[in-house]
């Protein structure tokens, strides 16, 4: 994905008071849905004035748009950094999959966002950098699996594609269900669900 766009924040505003603005209203359209989601709505929830609430953005769009691309500024930043790393393939998955639990716990209903809405978002101008993200995003892991079946570290037969889409999947659906500051942290998560991807579940004879 391209580095997100740079955001026009309104001169008075204050910008711990966005940021608390954008949190309520990713958490909002998370459960709600973005189309389903009213600037009224936020704003009983961030207890204002409907009114008050354009003082800080134009449109609801405009949140989403800010909500989405700094959650995916970030991840990318964590995701080249691993891949410029330097590391074996398995390495490699491991610290993309570990990276991506992190994202999770810092910014769980953007990925809920992100999830959900996605598909019919890429298709508007505006949204156009989350189908460059995804595409970026396959395109990492379909090449570390490849090296990894190229370097005999993964196995021959392994369909890259389908065990692509079985990680993305098995990861990202977390945000359905993890919340920050339980059991478990993401380190631990991601170490667990390696471990059933890369080692299986079942006892070794």
């Amino acid at each position: 994905m391209p580095a997100a766009k740079k955001k026009t924040t309104t001169a008075s505003a204050s910008p711990e008071r966005r940021r608390e603005l954008l949190t309520i209203a990713a958490e909002v359209f998370a459960a709600h849905g973005y189309n389903a989601t009213t600037v009224r709505r936020i704003a009983d929830e961030a207890g204002m004035l409907a009114g008050s609430l354009y003082y800080h953005f134009d449109s609801k769009e405009s949140m989403l748009d800010e909500i989405l691309s700094s959650f995916l500024t970030e991840l990318w930043d964590g995701y080249d950094a691993v891949l410029a790393a330097g590391l074996g393939p398995r390495e490699t998955i491991e610290a993309l999959v570990t990276e991506s639990f992190r994202e999770i716990d810092r910014h769980r209903a953007a990925v809920a966002i992100y999830q959900k809405e996605s598909k019919h978002l890429a298709a508007q101008p505006r949204f156009g950098y989350l189908a460059d993200s995804q595409q970026k995003f396959k395109t990492a892991w379909l090449g570390t699996l490849q090296r990894g079946v190229a370097d005999g570290v993964f196995r021959a037969d392994l369909d890259i594609r389908l065990t692509y889409r079985f990680v993305r999947d098995t990861v990202w659906v977390a945000a359905s269900w993890y919340r920050p500051g339980g059991q478990h942290t993401p380190e631990e998560i991601a170490r667990q669900y390696l471990s059933m991807v890369l080692d299986g579940i079942a006892v070794r004879p």
